[in-house]
């Protein structure tokens, strides 16, 4: 496993506790590890991006290829950078120019300076790292990580190879999940492992998260985590919940439909948007006429836009009520 030796661990975040300490542990992105282990056992590493969503093992997986390559002189070799805090020319200048211009005296390999959140720079700072880069070629490799490419300069773009990193899959999350799991000793039910594998979406680092922050919120160790735990410590609107509002939306008149609405969102606090993203997946499992799913989602996405630009919020519950009956009108 991952745990840092000779560390006392106890109180550190899951996310950090169980950080892959080599590429073996780096789930969800096999063709990229893949790929950047294969450069560097050939000797031939490349300038790195590494962008994609948060949470899918940007940061981890540069930390992991370093510790593999440089060992215990992983300090030494080593610069780790936060752009969106050191986003102007000056960390380029001193920083990065400093670390990149000195040489290893018991070392003829390269150095590594990792850019998180580089999308942050400043356009003049990005300027500036693109001459360092080609400066520095010799002895320094840079890898750029980066939530979105199209924020990058693309001459900086041009001279690193690129590698997308997608939403890690359900089942990659539930081997890092199940070996937290095992380790943390922790009990809990599969409806609720199986409701948060659906709503970290692919972000590793928010599924830790919220099974830390249920484990730690339980009476004592041994009381199971169950899924109504899980869409609480989320946020999300329980599936049940949304199941009733829109079999009374569909069944029930105008009226019934509109008061079930309104005092689901007074008593469990959901946000209209909330209720209309949950239609959207129930409606993905129904039976629907082209038609009628037509004019349902084209509606909800009416009132999601709506809603972003400030829409009355009792007007907006009124729309996904109308839309709703309007769409099962033309279900034959």
């Amino acid at each position: 496993m991952s745990i840092r030796a000779g560390q006392d661990n106890t109180n550190l975040p899951w996310v950090e506790k169980y950080r892959p300490s080599s590429l073996d542990y780096v789930y969800g992105q096999h063709d990229t590890v893949d790929t950047v282990r294969k450069f560097v056992q050939d000797g031939r590493l490349p300038h790195l991006l590494f962008y994609g969503p948060p949470g899918t093992g940007k940061t981890s997986t540069i930390m992991a290829l370093a510790k593999e390559i440089y060992g215990k002189n992983y300090r030494n070799m080593v610069l780790e950078l936060n752009a969106s805090d050191d986003r102007g020319i000056s960390v380029v200048r001193d920083q990065i120019v400093n670390f990149a211009s000195t040489r290893q005296i018991f070392s003829n390999g390269f150095k590594l300076i990792i850019l998180d959140e580089a999308d942050a720079m400043t356009n003049v700072a990005q300027n500036a790292l693109r001459r360092v880069i080609e400066k520095f070629t010799k002895n320094t490799r840079f890898c750029v990580l980066a939530n979105y490419a199209h924020k990058l300069n693309p001459a900086l773009l041009s001279r690193c190879t690129r590698f997308r990193f997608q939403p890690i899959s359900q089942e990659a999350i539930q081997l890092r999940i199940n070996d937290v799991i095992k380790q943390e000793g922790i009990n809990i039910d599969d409806d609720a492992l199986q409701s948060l594998l659906k709503l970290s979406k692919g972000d590793m680092r928010k599924a830790l998260n919220v099974l830390q922050a249920c484990f730690t919120g339980l009476d004592s160790p041994s009381q199971a985590i169950t899924s109504p735990m899980i869409y609480e410590c989320v946020g999300a609107p329980d599936p049940q919940d949304i199941e009733h509002v829109l079999d009374t939306i569909i069944q029930e008149n105008w009226e019934a439909a509109f008061t079930i609405m309104n005092r689901l969102k007074l008593e469990k606090g959901y946000a209209l948007i909330d209720l209309v993203n949950g239609f959207v997946d129930i409606l993905g499992g129904y039976q629907l006429e082209k038609m009628c799913r037509l004019t349902i989602l084209k509606g909800l996405a009416d009132i999601e836009y709506a809603i972003s630009r400030g829409g009355n919020d009792a007007i907006q519950n009124t729309a996904v009520i109308g839309v709703i009956k309007k769409g099962f009108e033309t279900q034959t």
